[in-house]
Protein backbone atom coordinates (compact mmCIF):
# COMPACT_ATOMS: atom_id res chain seq x y z
CA UNK A 1 0.00 0.00 0.00
CA UNK A 2 2.83 2.42 0.81
CA UNK A 3 4.36 1.85 -2.64
CA UNK A 4 1.01 2.46 -4.36
CA UNK A 5 0.42 5.59 -2.30
CA UNK A 6 3.85 7.02 -3.08
CA UNK A 7 3.36 6.29 -6.79
CA UNK A 8 -0.02 8.04 -6.83
CA UNK A 9 1.31 11.06 -4.93
CA UNK A 10 4.18 11.38 -7.42
CA UNK A 11 1.77 11.14 -10.35
CA UNK A 12 -0.44 13.87 -8.90
CA UNK A 13 2.52 16.11 -8.16
CA UNK A 14 3.86 15.53 -11.66
CA UNK A 15 0.59 16.88 -13.03
CA UNK A 16 0.83 19.85 -10.71
CA UNK A 17 4.40 20.66 -11.66
CA UNK A 18 4.61 19.58 -15.30
CA UNK A 19 3.27 22.86 -16.65
CA UNK A 20 6.04 25.07 -15.36
CA UNK A 21 8.08 26.91 -17.95
CA UNK A 22 6.43 27.08 -21.36
CA UNK A 23 6.54 29.27 -24.42
CA UNK A 24 3.52 30.33 -26.45
CA UNK A 25 3.86 28.80 -29.90
CA UNK A 26 1.77 28.78 -33.03
CA UNK A 27 -0.51 26.12 -31.64
CA UNK A 28 -0.40 27.27 -28.03
CA UNK A 29 1.37 23.99 -27.22
CA UNK A 30 4.02 24.53 -24.56
CA UNK A 31 7.71 23.75 -24.86
CA UNK A 32 8.86 22.57 -21.46
CA UNK A 33 12.12 23.47 -19.77
CA UNK A 34 14.19 20.55 -18.64
CA UNK A 35 14.96 20.50 -14.93
CA UNK A 36 18.76 20.67 -14.68
CA UNK A 37 18.99 21.75 -11.07
CA UNK A 38 18.83 18.23 -9.69
CA UNK A 39 15.96 19.22 -7.40
CA UNK A 40 12.93 16.95 -7.10
CA UNK A 41 9.35 17.76 -6.19
CA UNK A 42 9.05 17.95 -2.41
CA UNK A 43 5.99 16.46 -0.73
CA UNK A 44 6.46 18.59 2.38
CA UNK A 45 3.44 20.78 3.01
CA UNK A 46 1.05 18.44 1.17
CA UNK A 47 -1.27 16.65 3.61
CA UNK A 48 -2.92 13.70 1.88
CA UNK A 49 -4.43 12.25 5.04
CA UNK A 50 -8.02 12.91 3.98
CA UNK A 51 -7.29 11.68 0.45
CA UNK A 52 -6.01 8.35 1.75
CA UNK A 53 -8.83 8.07 4.25
CA UNK A 54 -11.35 8.25 1.41
CA UNK A 55 -9.21 5.95 -0.75
CA UNK A 56 -9.13 3.28 1.96
CA UNK A 57 -12.84 3.56 2.65
CA UNK A 58 -13.66 3.10 -1.02
CA UNK A 59 -11.34 0.11 -1.27
CA UNK A 60 -12.84 -1.55 1.79
CA UNK A 61 -16.55 -0.68 1.58
CA UNK A 62 -17.40 -0.03 -2.07
CA UNK A 63 -19.67 -2.75 -3.48
CA UNK A 64 -18.21 -3.00 -7.00
CA UNK A 65 -14.49 -3.65 -6.60
CA UNK A 66 -13.97 -3.79 -10.39
CA UNK A 67 -14.69 -0.06 -10.60
CA UNK A 68 -11.83 0.77 -8.25
CA UNK A 69 -9.35 1.38 -11.05
CA UNK A 70 -6.45 3.41 -9.57
CA UNK A 71 -5.86 5.36 -12.80
CA UNK A 72 -9.53 6.33 -13.09
CA UNK A 73 -9.56 7.38 -9.46
CA UNK A 74 -6.45 9.50 -9.97
CA UNK A 75 -7.92 11.13 -13.09
CA UNK A 76 -11.11 11.80 -11.17
CA UNK A 77 -9.17 13.38 -8.30
CA UNK A 78 -7.21 15.59 -10.70
CA UNK A 79 -10.39 16.59 -12.57
CA UNK A 80 -11.99 17.51 -9.26
CA UNK A 81 -9.00 19.63 -8.28
CA UNK A 82 -9.11 21.54 -11.56
CA UNK A 83 -12.92 21.86 -11.50
CA UNK A 84 -12.73 23.45 -8.05
CA UNK A 85 -11.45 26.61 -9.75
CA UNK A 86 -14.98 27.09 -11.15
CA UNK A 87 -13.56 28.04 -14.55
CA UNK A 88 -15.22 26.14 -17.42
CA UNK A 89 -12.18 26.71 -19.65
CA UNK A 90 -9.53 25.42 -17.23
CA UNK A 91 -9.87 21.65 -17.62
CA UNK A 92 -7.94 18.42 -17.18
CA UNK A 93 -8.15 16.14 -20.22
CA UNK A 94 -7.82 12.38 -20.16
CA UNK A 95 -5.89 10.93 -23.12
CA UNK A 96 -9.15 10.29 -25.02
CA UNK A 97 -10.44 13.79 -24.31
CA UNK A 98 -7.14 15.35 -25.30
CA UNK A 99 -7.31 13.50 -28.62
CA UNK A 100 -10.87 14.77 -29.16
CA UNK A 101 -9.75 18.38 -28.74
CA UNK A 102 -6.92 17.93 -31.25
CA UNK A 103 -9.28 16.27 -33.72
CA UNK A 104 -11.60 19.29 -33.46
CA UNK A 105 -8.82 21.66 -34.43
CA UNK A 106 -7.70 19.41 -37.29
CA UNK A 107 -11.20 19.58 -38.77
CA UNK A 108 -11.91 15.83 -39.00
CA UNK A 109 -13.68 13.68 -36.41
CA UNK A 110 -16.74 11.49 -35.79
CA UNK A 111 -19.68 12.89 -33.85
CA UNK A 112 -22.74 15.10 -34.29
CA UNK A 113 -20.94 18.17 -35.65
CA UNK A 114 -21.67 20.78 -33.00
CA UNK A 115 -19.32 23.07 -31.12
CA UNK A 116 -20.11 23.07 -27.39
CA UNK A 117 -19.41 25.56 -24.64
CA UNK A 118 -20.17 26.21 -20.99
CA UNK A 119 -22.16 29.27 -19.98
CA UNK A 120 -23.68 29.94 -16.57
CA UNK A 121 -22.36 26.48 -15.57
CA UNK A 122 -24.51 24.79 -18.22
CA UNK A 123 -23.61 22.97 -21.43
CA UNK A 124 -24.65 25.02 -24.44
CA UNK A 125 -24.42 24.54 -28.19
CA UNK A 126 -22.18 27.34 -29.42
CA UNK A 127 -22.77 26.41 -33.04
CA UNK A 128 -24.01 23.46 -35.09
CA UNK A 129 -21.72 22.97 -38.06
CA UNK A 130 -23.12 23.49 -41.52
CA UNK A 131 -24.67 20.33 -43.07
CA UNK A 132 -23.84 18.37 -39.92
CA UNK A 133 -26.05 15.78 -38.18
CA UNK A 134 -26.64 18.35 -35.44
CA UNK A 135 -27.96 20.90 -37.92
CA UNK A 136 -30.04 18.29 -39.74
CA UNK A 137 -31.62 17.22 -36.46
CA UNK A 138 -32.69 20.81 -35.79
CA UNK A 139 -30.24 21.80 -33.07
CA UNK A 140 -29.44 25.52 -32.89
CA UNK A 141 -26.85 27.87 -31.43
CA UNK A 142 -27.87 28.77 -27.89
CA UNK A 143 -29.62 25.46 -27.13
CA UNK A 144 -28.99 24.28 -23.56
CA UNK A 145 -28.19 20.56 -23.34
CA UNK A 146 -29.70 19.41 -20.06
CA UNK A 147 -29.44 15.64 -20.62
CA UNK A 148 -27.41 13.24 -22.76
CA UNK A 149 -28.99 9.82 -23.22
CA UNK A 150 -31.11 10.54 -20.16
CA UNK A 151 -28.17 11.54 -17.94
CA UNK A 152 -28.30 14.98 -16.33
CA UNK A 153 -25.49 17.30 -17.44
CA UNK A 154 -25.41 19.39 -14.25
CA UNK A 155 -21.80 20.07 -13.20
CA UNK A 156 -20.36 18.41 -16.31
CA UNK A 157 -17.10 19.81 -17.60
CA UNK A 158 -16.80 20.64 -21.29
CA UNK A 159 -14.48 17.67 -22.06
CA UNK A 160 -16.91 15.37 -20.24
CA UNK A 161 -19.81 16.63 -22.36
CA UNK A 162 -17.80 16.22 -25.56
CA UNK A 163 -16.78 12.67 -24.67
CA UNK A 164 -20.39 11.67 -23.91
CA UNK A 165 -21.86 13.23 -27.05
CA UNK A 166 -19.13 12.22 -29.48
CA UNK A 167 -19.11 8.66 -30.79
CA UNK A 168 -18.53 6.41 -33.81
CA UNK A 169 -20.21 6.95 -37.14
CA UNK A 170 -23.65 5.30 -37.33
CA UNK A 171 -24.36 5.37 -33.58
CA UNK A 172 -27.04 7.60 -32.08
CA UNK A 173 -27.28 9.94 -29.11
CA UNK A 174 -30.37 11.54 -27.57
CA UNK A 175 -29.94 15.14 -26.43
CA UNK A 176 -32.54 16.73 -24.18
CA UNK A 177 -32.51 20.42 -25.02
CA UNK A 178 -34.03 23.51 -23.46
CA UNK A 179 -34.33 26.55 -25.69
CA UNK A 180 -34.05 30.16 -24.58
CA UNK A 181 -37.45 31.59 -23.53
CA UNK A 182 -38.94 28.09 -23.42
CA UNK A 183 -40.06 26.23 -20.31
CA UNK A 184 -40.44 22.82 -21.98
CA UNK A 185 -37.50 20.63 -22.94
CA UNK A 186 -37.34 18.66 -26.16
CA UNK A 187 -35.51 15.46 -27.13
CA UNK A 188 -33.38 15.32 -30.28
CA UNK A 189 -32.15 11.97 -31.59
CA UNK A 190 -28.96 12.57 -33.57
CA UNK A 191 -27.11 10.03 -35.72
CA UNK A 192 -23.36 10.48 -35.52
CA UNK A 193 -21.29 10.69 -38.68
CA UNK A 194 -17.81 11.57 -39.90
CA UNK A 195 -17.41 15.32 -39.73
CA UNK A 196 -15.09 17.13 -42.10
CA UNK A 197 -14.94 20.85 -41.56
CA UNK A 198 -13.13 23.16 -43.98
CA UNK A 199 -11.84 26.26 -42.25
CA UNK A 200 -12.52 28.63 -45.13
CA UNK A 201 -15.21 28.78 -47.81
CA UNK A 202 -15.90 31.30 -50.57
CA UNK A 203 -19.00 31.91 -52.63
CA UNK A 204 -19.57 34.74 -55.09
CA UNK A 205 -23.19 35.90 -55.01
CA UNK A 206 -25.29 38.11 -57.26
CA UNK A 207 -27.26 40.60 -55.17
CA UNK A 208 -29.97 43.01 -56.25
CA UNK A 209 -31.24 45.78 -53.96
CA UNK A 210 -34.36 47.85 -54.71
CA UNK A 211 -36.17 50.65 -52.94
CA UNK A 212 -39.40 49.40 -51.36
CA UNK A 213 -42.22 51.02 -49.40
CA UNK A 214 -41.47 53.77 -46.86
CA UNK A 215 -37.99 54.28 -48.23
CA UNK A 216 -36.76 50.85 -47.17
CA UNK A 217 -34.20 48.99 -49.23
CA UNK A 218 -34.85 45.31 -49.94
CA UNK A 219 -32.06 43.06 -51.14
CA UNK A 220 -32.27 39.57 -52.56
CA UNK A 221 -29.96 37.03 -54.07
CA UNK A 222 -30.36 36.26 -57.77
CA UNK A 223 -29.27 33.09 -59.50
CA UNK A 224 -28.15 34.93 -62.64
CA UNK A 225 -26.33 38.18 -63.40
CA UNK A 226 -28.59 41.00 -64.57
CA UNK A 227 -28.15 44.70 -65.21
CA UNK A 228 -29.25 45.38 -61.63
CA UNK A 229 -27.22 42.77 -59.76
CA UNK A 230 -23.88 43.33 -58.08
CA UNK A 231 -21.28 40.72 -57.15
CA UNK A 232 -20.44 40.25 -53.50
CA UNK A 233 -17.83 37.84 -52.13
CA UNK A 234 -19.17 35.76 -49.25
CA UNK A 235 -16.08 34.71 -47.28
CA UNK A 236 -16.78 32.23 -44.47
CA UNK A 237 -14.33 31.29 -41.73
CA UNK A 238 -15.45 28.32 -39.62
CA UNK A 239 -12.64 28.05 -37.07
CA UNK A 240 -9.05 29.00 -36.27
CA UNK A 241 -7.43 25.57 -36.40
CA UNK A 242 -4.38 23.65 -37.57
CA UNK A 243 -4.92 24.20 -41.30
CA UNK A 244 -6.71 27.55 -41.24
CA UNK A 245 -3.87 29.82 -42.35
CA UNK A 246 -2.93 27.64 -45.33
CA UNK A 247 -6.56 27.30 -46.44
CA UNK A 248 -7.07 31.03 -45.93
CA UNK A 249 -4.12 31.97 -48.14
CA UNK A 250 -5.48 29.90 -51.04
CA UNK A 251 -8.91 31.53 -50.85
CA UNK A 252 -7.51 35.05 -50.50
CA UNK A 253 -5.31 34.55 -53.57
CA UNK A 254 -8.45 33.47 -55.41
CA UNK A 255 -10.31 36.64 -54.37
CA UNK A 256 -7.43 38.90 -55.40
CA UNK A 257 -7.19 37.19 -58.80
CA UNK A 258 -10.94 37.42 -59.50
CA UNK A 259 -11.98 40.68 -57.90
CA UNK A 260 -12.80 43.61 -60.18
CA UNK A 261 -13.30 46.93 -58.42
CA UNK A 262 -15.52 48.21 -61.23
CA UNK A 263 -18.02 45.35 -60.94
CA UNK A 264 -17.54 43.71 -57.54
CA UNK A 265 -18.88 45.58 -54.54
CA UNK A 266 -17.06 44.11 -51.58
CA UNK A 267 -16.67 41.23 -49.15
CA UNK A 268 -18.99 39.94 -46.47
CA UNK A 269 -16.73 38.25 -43.92
CA UNK A 270 -18.84 35.61 -42.17
CA UNK A 271 -17.72 34.65 -38.65
CA UNK A 272 -21.09 33.27 -37.58
CA UNK A 273 -20.94 30.02 -35.62
CA UNK A 274 -17.14 30.26 -35.47
CA UNK A 275 -16.20 29.05 -31.95
CA UNK A 276 -12.59 30.27 -32.15
CA UNK A 277 -9.28 28.43 -31.88
CA UNK A 278 -5.67 29.60 -31.85
CA UNK A 279 -4.92 33.17 -30.76
CA UNK A 280 -2.00 33.45 -33.18
CA UNK A 281 -4.26 32.49 -36.07
CA UNK A 282 -6.69 35.27 -35.18
CA UNK A 283 -3.82 37.78 -35.43
CA UNK A 284 -2.82 36.31 -38.80
CA UNK A 285 -6.37 36.58 -40.18
CA UNK A 286 -6.99 40.10 -38.86
CA UNK A 287 -3.71 41.20 -40.45
CA UNK A 288 -5.27 40.57 -43.87
CA UNK A 289 -7.48 43.63 -43.38
CA UNK A 290 -5.64 45.94 -40.94
CA UNK A 291 -2.66 47.96 -42.15
CA UNK A 292 -0.63 48.16 -38.93
CA UNK A 293 -0.83 48.40 -35.17
CA UNK A 294 -2.66 46.42 -32.50
CA UNK A 295 -4.98 43.49 -33.12
CA UNK A 296 -5.44 42.21 -29.57
CA UNK A 297 -3.99 42.83 -26.11
CA UNK A 298 -3.14 40.04 -23.68
CA UNK A 299 -3.53 40.97 -20.01
CA UNK A 300 -1.73 38.60 -17.64
CA UNK A 301 -2.56 37.72 -14.04
CA UNK A 302 -0.01 40.22 -12.69
CA UNK A 303 -1.54 43.05 -14.71
CA UNK A 304 1.19 43.21 -17.34
CA UNK A 305 0.06 43.49 -20.92
CA UNK A 306 1.37 42.24 -24.24
CA UNK A 307 0.12 43.70 -27.50
CA UNK A 308 -0.16 41.47 -30.57
CA UNK A 309 0.30 43.69 -33.62
CA UNK A 310 -0.38 43.11 -37.29
CA UNK A 311 2.19 40.50 -38.31
CA UNK A 312 2.24 40.77 -42.12
CA UNK A 313 1.16 42.83 -45.11
CA UNK A 314 -2.49 42.07 -45.82
CA UNK A 315 -3.97 41.70 -49.31
CA UNK A 316 -7.52 42.94 -48.51
CA UNK A 317 -6.79 46.15 -46.63
CA UNK A 318 -8.61 48.46 -49.06
CA UNK A 319 -11.54 46.20 -49.95
CA UNK A 320 -15.08 47.21 -48.84
CA UNK A 321 -16.00 44.93 -45.94
CA UNK A 322 -18.87 44.03 -43.60
CA UNK A 323 -18.60 41.36 -40.87
CA UNK A 324 -21.30 38.89 -39.81
CA UNK A 325 -21.39 37.51 -36.24
CA UNK A 326 -23.95 35.74 -34.08
CA UNK A 327 -24.23 34.10 -30.66
CA UNK A 328 -22.13 31.22 -32.00
CA UNK A 329 -19.17 33.53 -32.65
CA UNK A 330 -16.70 33.14 -29.81
CA UNK A 331 -13.12 33.71 -28.69
CA UNK A 332 -10.78 34.14 -31.69
CA UNK A 333 -13.66 35.14 -33.98
CA UNK A 334 -14.60 37.86 -31.48
CA UNK A 335 -10.98 39.04 -31.47
CA UNK A 336 -11.02 39.46 -35.26
CA UNK A 337 -14.50 41.03 -35.47
CA UNK A 338 -13.77 43.38 -32.58
CA UNK A 339 -10.38 44.43 -33.96
CA UNK A 340 -11.87 45.17 -37.38
CA UNK A 341 -14.50 47.43 -35.84
CA UNK A 342 -12.13 49.21 -33.45
CA UNK A 343 -9.28 49.65 -35.93
CA UNK A 344 -11.11 49.96 -39.29
CA UNK A 345 -14.61 51.01 -38.19
CA UNK A 346 -16.06 47.97 -39.98
CA UNK A 347 -19.78 47.38 -39.41
CA UNK A 348 -20.85 44.25 -37.52
CA UNK A 349 -24.19 42.72 -38.52
CA UNK A 350 -26.22 39.91 -36.95
CA UNK A 351 -26.45 39.12 -33.24
CA UNK A 352 -24.45 39.73 -30.07
CA UNK A 353 -21.55 37.27 -29.95
CA UNK A 354 -20.89 34.59 -27.31
CA UNK A 355 -18.56 36.57 -25.05
CA UNK A 356 -15.43 34.52 -24.29
CA UNK A 357 -12.63 36.86 -23.33
CA UNK A 358 -9.98 34.59 -21.87
CA UNK A 359 -6.89 32.80 -23.21
CA UNK A 360 -6.05 29.19 -22.47
CA UNK A 361 -2.72 27.42 -22.76
CA UNK A 362 -2.99 23.86 -24.08
CA UNK A 363 -0.34 21.85 -22.25
CA UNK A 364 0.67 18.23 -22.78
CA UNK A 365 0.88 15.88 -19.79
CA UNK A 366 2.34 12.37 -19.44
CA UNK A 367 0.56 9.36 -20.97
CA UNK A 368 -1.27 11.46 -23.58
CA UNK A 369 -3.29 13.50 -21.10
CA UNK A 370 -3.52 17.26 -21.29
CA UNK A 371 -4.59 20.36 -19.43
CA UNK A 372 -5.99 23.68 -20.59
CA UNK A 373 -5.23 26.53 -18.21
CA UNK A 374 -6.68 30.02 -18.34
CA UNK A 375 -3.58 32.20 -18.27
CA UNK A 376 -4.78 35.62 -19.37
CA UNK A 377 -7.57 37.87 -20.57
CA UNK A 378 -7.68 39.22 -24.10
CA UNK A 379 -8.74 42.81 -24.71
CA UNK A 380 -9.72 44.64 -27.86
CA UNK A 381 -7.28 47.30 -29.12
CA UNK A 382 -9.28 49.98 -27.28
CA UNK A 383 -8.85 48.07 -23.99
CA UNK A 384 -12.44 46.78 -23.72
CA UNK A 385 -13.21 43.24 -22.48
CA UNK A 386 -16.18 41.40 -24.00
CA UNK A 387 -16.18 38.46 -21.58
CA UNK A 388 -19.73 37.43 -20.67
CA UNK A 389 -21.31 40.30 -22.59
CA UNK A 390 -20.15 39.61 -26.13
CA UNK A 391 -19.68 42.01 -29.01
CA UNK A 392 -22.71 44.16 -29.73
CA UNK A 393 -23.58 44.52 -33.41
CA UNK A 394 -24.12 47.75 -35.34
CA UNK A 395 -27.11 46.26 -37.17
CA UNK A 396 -29.11 43.69 -35.22
CA UNK A 397 -30.80 41.13 -37.46
CA UNK A 398 -32.21 37.73 -36.47
CA UNK A 399 -32.67 35.04 -39.08
CA UNK A 400 -36.19 33.60 -39.03
CA UNK A 401 -36.56 29.84 -38.64
CA UNK A 402 -39.48 29.79 -41.07
CA UNK A 403 -37.59 31.63 -43.82
CA UNK A 404 -35.02 30.25 -46.24
CA UNK A 405 -33.55 33.73 -46.75
CA UNK A 406 -30.39 34.65 -44.90
CA UNK A 407 -31.62 37.99 -43.60
CA UNK A 408 -28.35 38.76 -41.83
CA UNK A 409 -26.37 38.30 -45.02
CA UNK A 410 -28.83 40.40 -47.01
CA UNK A 411 -28.59 43.25 -44.47
CA UNK A 412 -24.79 43.13 -44.77
CA UNK A 413 -25.17 43.24 -48.56
CA UNK A 414 -27.44 46.26 -48.27
CA UNK A 415 -24.77 48.07 -46.24
CA UNK A 416 -22.12 47.30 -48.86
CA UNK A 417 -24.34 48.51 -51.70
CA UNK A 418 -25.48 51.78 -50.11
Amino acid sequence: MIKIRNTIIILILLVLSFGSGFNLGKKSIPVFKKNTSGETVSMRGYDFTLFWDVWDRLKYYYIDKEKLDPLKLINGAISGMVSSLDDPYTVFLTPDQNKDVKDDLSGKFEGIGAQLGVKDKKIVIVAPLKKSPAESAGLKAGDWIIKVDGKDTVNWTLPEAVSKIRGPKGSQVVLTVLRTNSEKSEDFKVSRDEIKVPSVELEVKNIECVNANEGKTVCKEEANITANTRKIYHLKLGRFGDNTNAEWNKIISQIVAQYSSGVDKGIIFDLRNNPGGYLTSSVYIASEFIGSGAVVIQENADGTKKTFNVDRKGKLINYPLVVLINKGSASASEIVAGALRVRNKIKLVGETSFGKGTIQEAQELPQGAGIHITTAKWLLPDGSWVNGDGLKVDEAVENKSDSEEDLQFLKAAEILLR
